[in-house]
């Protein structure tokens, strides 16, 4: 696949990948279990899945920025500290 017209890395395309996945996902899974009724958790807000889900990539874009600034590369710690954030998020939220 060349990707070089968009000066883009493979890891970014497989991000991007992540991303139309996690709301292919969030798709089915709301078509397969309708409802998903919003709930106040630690965030003191009222939260769908939707909103869950757009809070953690939101939360991991930072979280990945921050981590860029302070410790550079590699980011595999950043990676990991994000879905450590969004398994809290959408347990917890």
């Amino acid at each position: 696949m060349d990707l070089s017209w968009m000066a883009w890395t493979w890891q970014t395309a497989v991000f991007f990948a992540f991303i139309g996945l996690a709301l292919a996902g969030m798709s089915v899974w709301e078509w397969r279990s309708p409802g998903g009724a919003p709930r106040r958790g630690i965030l003191a807000i009222r939260t769908t899945r939707g909103d869950r889900l757009f809070i953690s990539l939101l939360s991991a874009a930072f979280i990945n920025l921050i981590w860029l600034a302070f410790a550079g590369t590699p980011l595999w710690g950043a990676a990991v500290l994000s879905l450590a954030v969004a398994g809290i998020v959408f347990r917890w939220a």
